[in-house]
């Protein structure tokens, strides 16, 4: 990439020894990206186009927050790399001696540099950002753990308290006052079908002969017919099966989510780079043509 500078004929030419690349441009155009980026990013923030208030009727529905800062965030990336290679094609010094196409294909190349190392500082700022925060959420949680351990310790049937609780208790809930058990025999019977329904989460199906064995039980403990104890079991395990299908179709839309987003982002990458190549092209192009014309200006002059 380095230019040719004229020798006399038949001699062999003499490489420049001045690079090709100007590093100078290229970090100055990268803070500016860099900084422009930051700017428009909490400018974003503060007029309330990347956050959501936890008042009902004070903001937009999460979608709309989130459709609203996605759009901010590819015009803020744009308008950045926009402005950073722009800057970076201006400031180079002019090249002497080197064909416009091979001017052309630096002015790009620095920009695409420029633009490449601001995404880079973009990148690691918002990496630090987040890793504070996750450490934040880390400690918190391990706090909440730690709470939670000691009360399990202090507490025989805290081992038992998952996500099937609500399900155990409406299973056991009696119809009647007359029909409410004692505390100890609806612990062990509760245990007792929480191991049944932790079995049948992990097999993924519940056997006949446990669901007629819960019917059983819910028939003794809460004076239900058997017909009526095999309807409510039948009930509860339709609600069971209702919530994984809805954490299914949860983890599925987040998983679409996360993909749209990765591929708009990798585009809108790819669009940054491409407006910094461009706007160092005509910053340099300007800039050869403002010296140019100064440089015939004073040739007049004389």
């Amino acid at each position: 990439m380095s230019s040719i500078e004229d020798a006399p004929a038949g001699a062999a030419p003499i490489e420049s020894s001045k690079p090709a690349i100007v590093w100078g441009p290229i970090i100055g155009g990268a803070l500016a990206a860099t900084g422009t980026a930051l700017i428009l990013l909490l400018l974003g923030s503060g007029v309330g186009l990347t956050m959501v208030s936890p008042w009902s009727g004070q903001s937009s529905s999460a979608a709309t927050i989130g459709i609203t800062a996605a759009i901010w965030l590819v015009v803020v990336q744009w308008l950045s790399s926009a402005i950073g290679g722009y800057l970076t094609g201006r400031l180079r010094t002019k090249w002497v001696e080197v064909h416009s196409d091979e001017v052309f294909f630096r002015d790009t190349t620095h920009g695409f540099l420029s633009w490449a190392l601001a995404t880079v500082f973009v990148a690691g700022f918002l990496a630090s950002s987040l890793t504070a925060l996750t450490g934040t959420t880390i400690n918190a949680t391990a706090q909440v753990a730690q709470a939670a351990t000691s009360t399990a310790a202090s507490s025989g049937l805290a081992g038992n308290q998952d996500s099937t609780a609500y399900f155990t208790d409406a299973l056991l809930r009696p119809t009647r006052t007359a029909d409410r058990v004692q505390p100890d025999d609806r612990a062990a019977a509760a245990r007792e079908i929480t191991a049944i329904l932790l079995q049948g989460a992990a097999t993924g199906q519940i056997s006949d002969a446990d669901k007629s064995y819960v019917a059983t039980v819910v028939s003794a403990r809460t004076g239900l017919s058997e017909p009526d104890a095999r309807s409510r079991v039948d009930l509860v395990l339709e609600q069971i099966d209702d919530a994984k299908t809805a954490a299914k179709e949860a983890a599925d839309k987040a998983r679409k989510t996360a993909a749209t987003t990765a591929l708009i982002g990798s585009l809108s990458l790819v669009v940054g780079a491409f407006i910094a190549s461009a706007a160092a092209a005509l910053g340099g192009r300007q800039r050869d043509d403002e010296e140019d014309f100064v440089v015939g200006a004073t040739r007049t002059h004389r």
